[in-house]
């Protein structure tokens, strides 16, 4: 049984993970509603914030089981796991947030809890298996939460084009002024309800593994609410290297642009978490994007920005684990 003051402490790192996650991803639900100009980005951020937090009275808590109890086997998580795999996440997605790269704090906390576990176990660490769930649904939307974003953000967009082909420029820019307060509040909802989840599971493992909770038992409603808290308050902090190139860089957004892209990210995030799969909310709200600003021709989309944020979602999962193999090293080095 670890000292109880341990487990406290990876709580803590984790609800710090969960803080950094909120101001690294700010640019996720605020970086088109700021880039149109709908909203100051003191305002943005403050709206983000509310819905990032009541997404709990929305989403039932299946990312966290998947995050919790999908990824590694029970009888492998330790605490050094637990805090090397946080240690990783944190440190990539500081890295990122530096360069302004809109890289995946959930790839991250992926990368570096199942990069903890195979360092300290081997593969048999691991729950890989053939069936939708845990590491092999984690798998696949990693590749299908991008192109469903795209998918549904150029679908709703050819939508609006011809819902609104008669009415003027200004005419659609006022209504969709209005109209993208809504859809960064769906987003930032869809936003909160699947990435606060992830530092549910990973606190939902720490007190399984210290005996506080049986592998059966419901999540505790304070640990709900302190990882709602806790990204909302980091998405108050904002991210603004990040706003920059999801806003402006992929593509020039004007708020007709901003709404599709939104409801289109908002939807596949809805999506994923009804059916608990852990997904980046940076990359499916680059992949909406860059739907969106295909609609206008090929030329549209700045596809070398585009091509630097794939190859963040390429390195990172492995980058993370990398960090988290280190620090797992370093805690057995300092005798942990």
């Amino acid at each position: 049984m670890p000292d109880i003051w341990v487990v406290y402490a990876i709580i803590g790192l984790a609800l710090i993970f969960d803080y950094v996650n909120g101001f690294h991803d700010a640019a996720n639900s605020i970086a088109t509603v700021v880039s149109t100009r709908v909203l100051s980005p003191k305002w943005a951020v403050i709206w983000a914030a509310f819905f990032n937090f009541i997404a709990f009275l929305v989403f039932p808590t299946k990312v966290a089981l998947t995050i919790g109890k999908g990824i590694v086997v029970p009888e492998f998580i330790t605490m050094q796991v637990v805090a090397a795999g946080l240690i990783g996440a944190i440190a990539w997605d500081l890295i990122t947030w530096y360069y302004g790269i809109p890289s995946s704090s959930s790839h991250a906390l992926v990368g570096g809890f199942a990069g903890a576990a195979l360092v300290a176990a081997g593969w048999k660490a691991l729950i890989i298996n053939f069936q939708m769930k845990g590491i092999v649904m984690i798998a696949i939307f990693i590749v299908l939460a991008p192109m469903i974003g795209l998918i549904t953000g150029y679908i709703i967009m050819i939508a609006t084009y011809w819902i609104c082909r008669r009415a003027s420029p200004s005419k659609v820019g006022g209504i969709f002024r209005k109209l993208q307060l809504l859809s960064a509040a769906a987003y930032s909802l869809g936003h909160g309800g699947n990435d606060a989840q992830k530092t549910m599971g990973i606190i939902l493992a720490t007190l399984i593994a210290a005996g506080k909770l049986g592998s059966k038992d419901p999540i505790p409603l304070w640990v709900v609410l302190s990882c709602h808290a806790a990204m909302g308050l980091g998405t108050l902090a904002g991210g603004w290297r990040i706003v920059k190139t999801m806003g402006q860089k992929i593509c020039k957004l004007q708020p007709v642009h901003g709404f599709s892209a939104e409801t289109g990210g908002a939807m596949t995030l809805y999506l994923a978490t009804a059916l608990g799969a852990p997904v980046s909310t940076t990359h499916t709200i680059t992949g909406a994007i860059v739907g969106v600003g295909s609609t206008r021709g090929f030329h549209a989309v700045k596809w070398g920005v585009a091509g630097r944020v794939v190859w963040a979602w390429v390195i990172t999962i492995p980058a993370s684990a990398g960090i988290a193999m280190l620090s797992w090293w370093l805690f057995r080095l300092l005798g942990w």
